[in-house]
């Protein structure tokens, strides 16, 4: 009894692990990003601006074919909603979920890929793709779309309003003013809420002349980054599961 249940424990810590390795945040994103395009954010966004495509919406779309020879439409479906809610911990974040259409899409908010402090204003960027997998026997296609930049704008935090401030008894409490001058750092209210959003097409490196040239273009850097991740993620799920062991033999 007591083998059986130390067995049990280590598969559903086993699980949790490769679960949890799933998940991909900022930080590890933007690594992924350097090791893949350098960190010269400018220059990576010019070099990759010239392989990207908008749809007719405007908005930034990859879209792939993932082969999957020998699985049935029912087994793809069941092992990418299984891969979709392991990832995506928001319980809002799978907008669809259609077993007979097999059709899966996916909106979760990706927090700060861009955190830039200019003269005036620091801009803090997110994004929130669409992530739409269709399902047929022997194949499924991801597409993945992002058509604005959600952007948090901090009043006075640049780095001329933090020399104005230097003698300030408000300083250290302006250090935690977050955007809007009403939330702070901690809050918890909703992780989505932004103060602008900018579109893509209408941002460097799609538009030369750009004040936020240096936040776009690592904004733009790190969301390409991030299709590549899915797209990587969602074809290691398609060919190999998550754990490893979702097929029949038990």
């Amino acid at each position: 009894m007591k083998t059986l249940l130390m067995t049990m424990l280590l598969a559903i810590c086993g699980a949790s692990l490769t679960v949890d390795a799933q998940v991909m945040k900022a930080a590890d994103l933007e690594r992924y990003a350097k090791n893949r395009y350098g960190d010269k954010w400018v220059d990576a966004a010019m070099t990759l601006a010239g392989d990207m495509k908008f749809d007719k919406n405007e908005s930034l779309t990859y879209q792939e074919v993932i082969q999957a020879p020998g699985k049935t439409k029912q087994q793809l479906y069941l092992m990418l909603n299984y891969w979709a809610t392991a990832t995506f911990k928001d319980k809002q974040a799978i907008t669809l979920n259609d077993k007979e259409d097999g059709c899966i899409i996916i909106s979760s908010t990706l927090d700060a890929i861009a955190d830039h402090t200019g003269t005036l204003y620091r801009y803090i960027v997110s994004i929130t793709p669409v992530i739409r997998v269709d399902i047929k026997d022997g194949k499924v296609r991801v597409t993945y779309t992002v058509q604005n930049y959600d952007v948090v704008k901090v009043e006075s935090g640049g780095w001329l309003g933090g020399l104005t401030n230097t003698d300030s008894k408000d300083h250290n409490r302006n250090k935690d003013v977050y955007a809007d001058g009403k939330r702070m750092n901690a809050d918890k209210t909703d992780r989505r809420l932004y103060d602008e959003q900018w579109e893509i097409v209408r941002h460097y490196p799609f538009v030369e002349k750009d004040q936020q040239k240096r936040t776009c273009s690592k904004a733009l850097v790190m969301t390409h980054a991030y299709s590549n991740a899915i797209m990587d993620k969602i074809e290691e799920a398609v060919k190999n599961g998550i754990i490893g062991n979702e097929d029949d033999n038990w």
